[in-house]
């Protein structure tokens, strides 16, 4: 088995794990967490069979600004969390931090990996700017429904999230 094999069975059960710990959570701040740790770990995936701009675009697309537009709407939702006491807040994050930090050695190993020690995959090459002529040529309508569909979702949240007042009442907290 190769050092490539290790990694890609690594990644795999990485990503398997961080998302079914992000289904399974309790608290939401916790299971957005989890799902950016899965995209990224898909990033990595991207990158060592030999497409590293589609990892590009994973880590910037939906770890970077999908994730962030949802950890917005949790923040904005009033969901009333229980007091938590510290050793139940570290039992939480420890798998987070111990899946991130193997992420990050399997990044560091295939960022500084010796050049000759790449396996020679036949990949479809494309620029990115060709890319962006093919998706939105050919796709452009399912394009700006996935973003209507995630503006509606945004507006929603807020509406659900905002809090009322009373007349001649002070807001509640």
């Amino acid at each position: 088995m190769t050092l490539y094999s290790v990694i890609f069975y690594v990644l795999a059960v990485i990503i398997l794990a961080s998302t079914v710990l992000a289904i399974i959570q309790r608290f939401l701040i916790n299971a957005v967490v989890y799902l950016i740790l899965s995209f990224f770990a898909t990033g990595l995936l991207f990158y060592l069979l030999g497409a590293p701009f589609l990892a590009v675009l994973e880590v910037i697309i939906y770890a970077g600004a999908i994730m962030v537009l949802f950890l917005f709407i949790v923040m904005t939702l009033p969901i009333e969390q229980p007091e938590r006491r510290i050793m139940e807040t570290l039992g939480q994050w420890l798998p987070v931090v111990i899946l991130s930090v193997i992420s990050f050695f399997i990044a560091g190993i295939l960022i500084f990996e010796a050049p000759g020690s790449r396996i020679n995959l036949n990949t479809g090459m494309a620029t990115p700017a060709a890319f962006g002529q093919f998706v939105f040529n050919s796709y452009w309508f399912p394009v700006e429904i996935a973003s209507f569909l995630l503006l509606i979702g945004l507006v929603g949240a807020l509406y659900l999230g905002r809090r009322e007042s009373k007349k001649g009442s002070e807001d509640r907290p």
